[in-house]
């Protein structure tokens, strides 16, 4: 598939006629699309705000490695383009700039800001953000002296609490349970992991299934509609539990899938 057809389909959805316009009668049912089927998304350029941050570094580390064209966001545009730099700049595709300009010239913003300056980060770029494919991948998480625990925010999940704040935006979830250490380790070939992908519309997660695909190892799994993220986003304070006791980097599999 070409990538401008790609575009086109993250840009716009359609809804077909329920009846056949020339005759009246019912449409015909269109077969079952192969959930596997997803489409060619390795021309497009992917944003990471937060880009300066382990699991933003980690994120765009791993894309630009498999051929995707990345732009790292930051507050300070000299941060993104250092950052860049460390990871392998333009020999490895990877460019920094400031956040509104990351999120203009990228065609998939991924968000992995900490989640103290989720709301801030996203309200300040609600216009540069329009129209975009946005993949929040924010945990809301507490530490105490028991270890970490879930966070529920007011409008449910980071992720919902991105798609109040962008209207014009196309919000997604995904890349919640992958480890900071392998994601930036240049050793590590590949990571088996799978990718919860959650969203409104079936467009948008197979373009994120199929950028998740791109990274050796990876699957990208379809994992419901948006109001679904909160126990995603909770499973990371159980992930690092599971990480403490057994000094792992553990990920997710879904069986018979």
């Amino acid at each position: 598939m070409k990538v401008t057809a790609v575009r086109d389909r993250i840009a716009v959805m359609t809804t077909p006629d329920a009846t056949n316009s020339a005759s009246g009668a019912p449409a015909k049912k269109a077969p079952a699309k192969d959930p596997w089927d997803l489409p060619d998304v390795s021309g497009l350029t992917v944003g990471v705000l937060g880009g300066t941050g382990d699991q933003g570094r980690g994120l765009a580390y791993r894309l630009a490695r498999a051929g995707q064209k990345v732009i790292i966001g930051s507050r300070a545009a000299e941060r993104a383009q250092t950052a860049a730099r460390e990871l392998g700049g333009a020999e490895l595709g990877i460019e920094g700039a400031d956040n509104a300009e990351c999120s203009r010239r990228s065609d998939i913003v991924i968000v992995a800001v900490p989640w103290d300056g989720h709301a801030k980060t996203l309200e300040g770029l609600r216009e540069e953000l329009g129209g975009k494919l946005v993949i929040d991948c924010v945990n809301p998480l507490g530490f105490d002296k028991k270890g970490a625990y879930a966070l529920r925010p007011e409008e449910g999940s980071a992720a919902e609490q991105a798609a109040a704040l962008l209207p014009d935006s196309r919000v997604t979830a995904a890349f919640h349970h992958l480890s900071a250490v392998l994601l930036q380790d240049p050793e590590v070939e590949q990571i088996d992991t799978d990718v919860m992908v959650l969203g409104e519309s079936r467009a948008d997660t197979d373009v994120v299934q199929a950028l998740a695909a791109r990274i050796p190892g990876m699957r990208g799994v379809y994992a419901g509609r948006l109001r679904n993220a909160h126990q995603v986003e909770s499973l990371v304070a159980n992930l690092i539990s599971v990480n403490r006791r057994y000094k792992a980097h553990a990920g997710l599999r879904v069986t018979d899938v």
